[in-house]
């Protein structure tokens, strides 16, 4: 009992918990992109009705929202941990650091951890809370596909979307790489499985979100270009000279 109360104090508890929260969040990532999906895939009362059934589900939405925040709180805190401690065990940089891809993704972690941080905060205010900005209209607390569809036809607010999900992807990427580490799976035999699992795990949630606001978007732009080029057509019409008459003969 004593072992198990002091796990958390340990380097290897303190990364199983990282690990663990990580999973945690990962499920809820690719729940979450899926429920979004809806708005490309099918009618607009079908995501409504998707929002409609958590809403009328308490114990659902708001089960899984408190065990998504002490997993986050958690992540966060024994994240910040960890690279705290590796910190004061090499004071001194290394004189030489060569960097591979996982490297990088690892590099970038101080980077898109506290922007992804940021991010959650935004996206919460935005479509949680309804705090709209004035380009992407009024929020509805009940017409989810007009509020998905304002905002991300405003190609700053998608913009802001698409980069924070590059973000997410390189924190995925390594998030994933290090699980099975942490697992103890660290060898040739199962590192290219691990990494064919953390780009395919990070392709799927990163494009599928993605693939919300670039759809979006990329219909009003071809919406809007469509107009222009109809209201050009219909200038051109109005505005050609008629027929000469036919003085021949008089």
């Amino acid at each position: 009992m004593q072992r198990a109360l002091l796990l958390h104090q340990t380097s290897i508890g303190k990364k199983a918990i990282v690990a663990v929260t990580g999973v945690v969040m990962f499920g809820f990532l690719v729940g979450h992109m899926a429920g979004n999906f809806q708005v490309l895939i099918f009618p607009l009362e079908k995501i409504n009705e998707y929002a409609a059934f958590l809403k009328h589900t308490p114990s659902l939405l708001w089960g899984t929202r408190t065990v998504l925040l002490l997993s986050v709180i958690a992540h966060i805190y024994y994240s910040m941990v960890l690279a705290s401690e590796a910190s004061d065990a090499r004071p001194r940089a290394y004189a030489k650091r060569v960097n591979n891809a996982t490297n990088l993704a690892a590099l970038s972690m101080r980077l898109s951890g506290p922007t992804i941080a940021l991010f959650i905060v935004y996206h919460l205010l935005h479509l949680t809370f309804g705090f709209m900005p004035k380009a992407a209209g009024a929020f509805s607390e009940t017409d989810v596909f007009a509020n998905l569809t304002n905002s991300f036809q405003v190609w700053w607010l998608a913009l802001i979307y698409i980069v924070a999900q590059l973000m997410l992807g390189l924190h995925l990427f390594h998030g994933a790489w290090s699980f099975f580490q942490t697992l103890g799976l660290n060898h040739p035999r199962y590192n290219a499985f691990r990494r064919y699992f953390a780009v395919g795990i990070t392709a799927l949630i990163v494009g599928g979100n993605i693939a919300i606001p670039t759809t979006i978007l990329a219909k009003k732009l071809f919406a809007d270009s469509a107009a222009i080029e109809g209201d050009a057509v219909d200038a051109d019409a109005d505005g050609e000279p008629s027929a000469a008459p036919d003085t021949e003969g008089e």
